[in-house]
């Protein structure tokens, strides 16, 4: 008959093991073996088991954590979780800005000679001058020889004689982005299902496109699941005859259903898998229009629509994932770049390439009035670029999940606007701090349409300070929210306000230690506390933390005072706007105005001064 042992399940480390081992033998085998000293033979496999023991317990703890985002510290699985809950993180993030392209043509009676008007390719590279290696890209063509509201073309007169116009300096203005365009290839044989492969690069913003061996396009969709894109084409008489006359409107958008398709995720910082479908060519592409008639055609066995959770990017609903890329080879180009260092100061992106400006009017003779219209192309940033940043942290991407995973793609309240606004694809830039509230009537404008929210925005310079968005990153942001807003909400995008402070502090330390020494670690976590990125719009001050911050450093007998000042004045480098900090100090917290604000140590080196003080 077996004998029951009494075996205990709750012990976690060496000695804990050791010590049960120990009294395990003693009760269970006492005229067994009785030696435990240490040097004992017993012993040492007592040992060695509580070994094995502690090693097993940490993996298998280590195994649970890494299965909660909350907790998980590996890089990949922090990635998968991400992706598992809805949140795609950031490895780096594009800077915006608005380039102004010139050019002049000569004149003919009188009036601009559009048959010299040039044509600058899409994807056109612009460099800068303080950085040759950052290079920003137009997301647009640009066509001198056309204008309408969303793409006006000025007209100036730039040269003059006896009266008489000589040539006229043509202007547009377009959107461009940092990034640089890198190409990768890849073969395939025979069909596999779902099958994946991999770009190593650092700072991947993502894909601009994937073209097959035959021209065929692949197109990014979130999941495989998904059938259905939005397809941008051309307003002409040849692509629709009913619209292309409308000028205001050089793009018409369609619903394509696609069965080329594939989805990417991040693995890690600098590695992007591509994944495609399982299925083959049988089927055809297929433009459609949704209507009651077709949606629902792809559920299984019959048409249930009462209990189907339709998706207004996906309503026809199939059990393919796409096809899978078979003997063919697949030319992938992606952009790299952005971050921080791509929010460059304005006036330094004034180098094109010349490879891709071409001439509308292929009959104008080789002549020097040619080569001078040619070379006449200029370009410039007026405005700093703005919505640069580094990739996301690693609790940047805890946060973000779990917020993400609450919001789940709604945007109903006020929360899931500025959720949203921070989750702005990188290739459009990167909003810094958002905060979405109900719009008050008296912050409406003479003349402004009321709006359901208003969403304040910020992004950073090149330094990682604060600063304005720029209009381009605006409009990304608000064609960005279209998709997900509620039909009856709509949406004023503004700047928020940036008041810099100081912090001035006194302390009495202990009078075995060098003051010095005492206020570097003080200045330091004070430096870690006012980081910009643990700072949201109309977060206020608690003085009772710093006090508390301040006295556990070691060394400090005693936090005597800690004043917050503002620091006002674009001559002294700080914001134009002025607060009222001692006003704004209520029970000792320094509460925003009532205008959406971020409080922001923007000289972190100066701006933080302390010293010691006796009793």
């Amino acid at each position: 008959m077996a004998i029951k042992r009494d075996i205990k399940y709750i012990n976690r480390d060496f000695n804990d093991f050791r010590t049960r081992l120990t009294e395990f033998a003693k009760t269970y085998f006492p005229n067994t073996y009785n030696d435990f000293t240490p040097s004992s033979p017993g012993m040492m496999f007592m040992e060695m088991s509580s070994y094995v023991g502690d090693v097993l317990s940490f993996y298998l703890d280590n195994q649970i954590q890494e299965t909660f985002i909350q907790y998980a510290r590996q890089t990949n699985n922090l990635y998968e979780l991400a992706y598992l809950l809805g949140y795609k993180p950031k490895v780096t993030t594009a800077a915006t800005v608005q380039l102004d392209f010139y050019q002049q043509v000569p004149a003919a009676s009188g009036a601009p000679d559009y048959n010299y008007v040039l044509q600058i390719g899409e994807n056109a590279v612009i460099q800068s001058t303080a950085d040759p290696n950052i290079t920003f890209i137009t997301q647009d063509i640009i066509d001198f020889s056309t204008s309408s509201s969303l793409s006006p073309t000025e007209t100036s007169i730039y040269q003059i004689s006896a009266g008489v116009p000589q040539s006229y300096l043509l202007k547009k203005s377009v959107n461009a982005i940092s990034a640089t365009i890198n190409t990768a290839t890849f073969s395939f044989g025979i069909p596999e299902q779902f099958p994946t492969v991999t770009i190593s690069d650092a700072n991947i913003i993502g894909i601009l496109d994937i073209i097959d061996s035959d021209g065929n396009i692949w197109y990014q969709v979130d999941h495989l699941g998904q059938d259905l894109v939005y397809d941008s084409v051309r307003n002409t008489n040849v692509n629709n005859p009913n619209f292309s006359t409308d000028s205001n409107v050089p793009f018409l958008l369609q619903t394509k259903q696609v069965q080329r398709r594939f989805a990417s995720r991040f693995l890690n910082e600098t590695t992007l898998q591509l994944q495609f479908g399982a299925g083959n060519t049988g089927d055809n592409d297929e433009e459609i229009i949704p209507n009651p008639n077709n949606v629902g055609l792809g559920l299984p066995f019959e048409k249930d629509k009462l209990t189907t959770a339709f998706s207004p990017t996906n309503f026809i609903f199939t059990n393919t994932y796409g096809i899978a890329p078979s003997n063919t080879t697949l030319t992938v180009r992606y952009l790299t770049g952005g971050g921080v260092a791509a929010n460059v100061s304005e006036g330094v992106l004034t180098t094109i390439s010349t490879a891709d400006i071409n001439f509308l009017n292929s009959n104008l003779p080789d002549n020097a009035t040619t080569q001078a219209i040619f070379n006449s192309v200029a370009v410039n940033n007026p405005a700093a670029a703005s919505g640069g940043q580094d990739g996301d942290s690693i609790e940047e991407i805890r946060q973000n999940t779990l917020s993400s995973f609450q919001n789940q793609l709604r945007t109903v309240t006020a929360e899931d606007y500025t959720l949203r606004a921070l989750s702005l694809p990188p290739q459009y830039g990167t909003v810094a701090k958002a905060y979405a509230t109900a719009q008050k009537l008296e912050n409406i404008l003479p003349g402004e349409t009321p709006a359901t929210l208003d969403l304040y925005v910020l992004g950073y310079d090149s330094n990682k300070k604060l600063t304005n968005t720029s209009t381009a990153l605006k409009n990304n942001l608000r064609t960005y929210l279209s998709q997900y807003r509620v039909l009856n909400d709509s949406i004023s995008i503004k700047d928020g306000y940036v008041v810099n402070i100081g912090v001035n502090f006194e302390i009495i330390t202990y009078p075995d230690y060098n003051g010095n020494e005492v206020l570097t670690p003080c200045i330091t976590l004070l430096q870690d506390y006012f980081n910009v990125d643990k700072w949201q719009i109309n977060e206020p001050i608690l003085l009772k933390d710093l006090y508390i911050t301040l006295d556990q450093v070691e060394g400090v007998q005693t936090v005597k005072n800690i004043e917050v000042v503002n620091k006002a004045g674009s001559d002294l480098g700080y914001s134009n706007y002025s607060y009222d900090v001692k006003g704004a100090t209520v029970n000792n917290t320094v509460y925003p105005s009532i205008d959406p604000m971020i409080f922001e140590v923007k000289y972190p080196n100066t701006d933080i001064k302390g010293r010691v003080v006796s009793l």
